[in-house]
């Protein structure tokens, strides 16, 4: 809520007026390619996610998949990172396999978007640097700066050392009281994350999977682009704006629960860097493009859930049996 608050503590009676005729003269009949466009990249998300599991022996449904991803998304919308635990537990429900095999994909689904992120980072710096490029590294280089302007070498050891010392004490932990129950679970459920991050080096369909994540990514660029053209203020940013508003909205939507309050303020800064109001034009297409996408997931979600439970019902089980025990996962 402290970013719901931080977005729209300034704004005055007449610029909300401004800011609700911006709406009224959107372009409304672009939200539904959008919506399509964003659902289908969910939906392709699914079958990533699948095609991770294959080297792991397991072959669910479709709809099983995509259910549980669009239910864990509604899950992250009001608490971050539990849709993670949510999707993984349906599937395992439904599907008889392995919740903490499905983890380690979870990972590696992550570290490929991390890269994907960063690649639209990149991307929006060369293409659009002169709006962006100044004001981003003024802002990072200022973390690592001293009260004289200079890069300070304590912050630098400060946060290296920070991260050496954290990992030495995990390791430490583990290794000491490994002999304890609870620890021994925890290495347990390691070893099987493990298991599950070295399946990306036995994926059978290694362009499929390339493909589906060029092809989500896309399908996110294309979307925004068009949130950007749908608020006539705003489609003079073109292709470029819609690319530094995934890449910089991307971060808003990771921040807080659902991008909720984050996602519009960045985006109405990100606006402001290009010659138009902030506080009105950039809260206004903030507010709609994050609409849409949580239109998307609310709507998703909500049906999928209604929908398992009766597409399992009489369906045959199609996954390995779960019934092994984590303990198995450490046995050569």
């Amino acid at each position: 809520m402290f970013f719901v608050w931080l977005s729209v503590k300034d704004i005055h009676q007449a610029q909300w007026l401004q800011i609700q005729d911006a709406l009224k003269r959107a372009r409304h009949w672009l939200i539904l390619p959008a919506l399509a466009l964003i659902l289908i990249a969910h939906y392709s998300r699914a079958l990533r996610w699948k095609i991770l599991m294959e080297p792991l022996g397991y072959n669910p449904s479709n709809f099983n998949v995509f259910a549980s991803v669009m239910i864990g998304y509604l899950v992250n919308a009001g608490v971050p990172r539990l849709g993670e635990v949510v999707k993984c537990s349906l599937l395992a429900k439904y599907e008889k396999v392995r919740v903490d095999k499905l983890v380690g994909t979870i990972v590696m689904e992550r570290a490929v978007d991390v890269i994907c992120l960063l690649i639209v980072f990149a991307a929006a710096l060369i293409f659009e640097r002169d709006i962006i490029a100044a004001p981003i590294m003024a802002k990072f280089s200022s973390f690592f700066q001293d009260q004289t302007g200079n890069t300070s070498v304590r912050k630098l050891l400060l946060v290296f050392s920070i991260i050496i010392a954290f990992s030495l004490t995990i390791y430490f932990l583990l290794k000491r009281f490994a002999h304890i129950n609870a620890v021994s679970k925890i290495k347990g459920i390691l070893s099987g994350i493990a298991n599950g991050l070295s399946s990306i080096r036995f994926i059978r369909h290694k362009g499929l999977f390339l493909f589906h994540t060029i092809f989500i990514w896309t399908l996110y660029l294309a979307g925004t682009v068009i949130g950007v053209y749908a608020l006539q203020e705003t489609s003079s940013m073109g292709v470029g704006g819609g690319l530094t508003t995934l890449a910089l909205g991307s971060i808003g939507m990771i921040i807080s629960p659902g991008g909720i309050g984050a996602y519009p303020w960045i985006v109405a800064k990100l606006v402001g860097w290009y010659g138009l109001d902030e506080v009105t034009i950039g809260n206004a297409l903030g507010w709609l493009l994050w609409s849409v996408q949580t239109l998307v997931i609310l709507l998703g979600g909500v049906v999928c859930f209604a929908l398992l439970g009766h597409f399992n019902k009489a369906k045959p089980v199609t996954g390995q049996p779960a019934v092994e025990t984590l303990s198995s996962t450490t046995t050569p």
